[in-house]
């Protein structure tokens, strides 16, 4: 999620970009409709999974657009992709996905004091949900969920959603 463009713009950007123009996207999203993934689609992502989703059915998206630039990488290059190799790392990330999310949960190495509102805006944003859907569920406005977002940005030290999710998962403070 993020603040100034929605991930449709922010496609739409990189598409225009040069240097972004062939990255592989995989839109993993809580957006379901048949609209929202035609969107998607039409904004140029290579797939779109909605939340919740089943960690093999993303190892094998991510598998297949691998395999796919390897082979097209091969073919303009006259060399043979390791498929050995990849399927390695695939597996591997498998094995992450499948353990919880893949991050190891710990003790929490430092001590960070947060009020229950904050505890319960990292469970949602942990859950994958979005500022309006956290709001809706803790009857308050999106501008309330921004700010407490923020704090747990800077109680933290993250500057994304992905960082503080990382961080709340490698320090235990959610599932």
């Amino acid at each position: 999620l993020m603040p100034q463009v929605d991930g449709y713009e922010f496609l739409g950007q990189m598409r225009n970009d040069p240097r972004f123009k062939t990255l592989p996207v995989i839109f993993l999203t809580a957006r379901g409709m048949t609209s929202d993934r035609i969107q998607g689609y039409d904004a140029g992502c290579d797939a779109y999974l909605p939340k919740p989703f089943d960690p093999d059915e993303l190892v094998s998206i991510v598998s297949s657009i691998i395999k796919r630039r390897a082979d097209q990488s091969a073919t303009a290059e006259g060399e043979t992709p390791d498929i050995a190799k990849m399927a390695r790392e695939i597996a591997e990330i498998k094995a992450i996905l499948s353990q919880g999310g893949g991050i190891p949960q710990a003790k929490p190495t430092t001590t960070i004091d947060f009020t229950p509102r904050e505890k319960s805006v990292l469970e949602l944003v942990a859950q994958g949900l979005m500022n309006k859907e956290i709001a809706r569920q803790l009857e308050t406005s999106v501008r309330n969920v921004e700010k407490y977002v923020s704090r747990l940005f800077n109680k933290t030290d993250t500057n994304s959603r992905t960082e503080l999710v990382r961080y709340a998962l490698e320090n235990g403070l959610t599932k």
